[in-house]
């Protein structure tokens, strides 16, 4: 069963991290990916950009309406995403606890619903 699990931390907090410790962080980012993939269950995955550069679009009445940044103001703001397969919750949980972010932020693991043409009646 495939699983997202969205990467979460304050961007705060990593933008006072030294150039060094960023560095490492990725590399340990890119470390676990080799990892996940080399056991079969990193299936796509990407860090994002600075919530600076994000626009949120609504669509109310058939008319879009644009605002800079993301959705709402929270502590924490959406750094990246894993997709990963996975037996189960626990296991995709298990996986999770491996991501580097999660020890400045969080992980949110949410299971991916299938959508399915519906089905001929006739």
């Amino acid at each position: 069963m495939k699983y997202l699990c969205l990467v979460y931390y304050d961007e705060n907090i990593m933008n006072q991290m030294s150039q060094q410790e960023w560095d490492s962080l990725n590399q340990e980012c890119i470390a676990c990916v080799g990892s996940l993939t080399s056991n079969g269950h990193f299936l796509d995955g990407a860090p994002l950009q600075s919530v600076n550069t994000a626009t949120t679009v609504r669509v109310r009445n058939g008319k879009a309406a644009l605002t800079d940044g993301p959705f709402a103001e929270t502590k924490e703001q959406l750094a990246g995403f894993y997709m990963l397969e996975a037996r189960d919750m626990n296991e995709a949980i298990r996986l999770a606890e491996k991501i580097p972010p999660a020890r400045y932020g969080s992980i949110e693991v949410r299971p991916v619903r299938e959508l399915r043409e519906a089905e001929n009646t006739r």
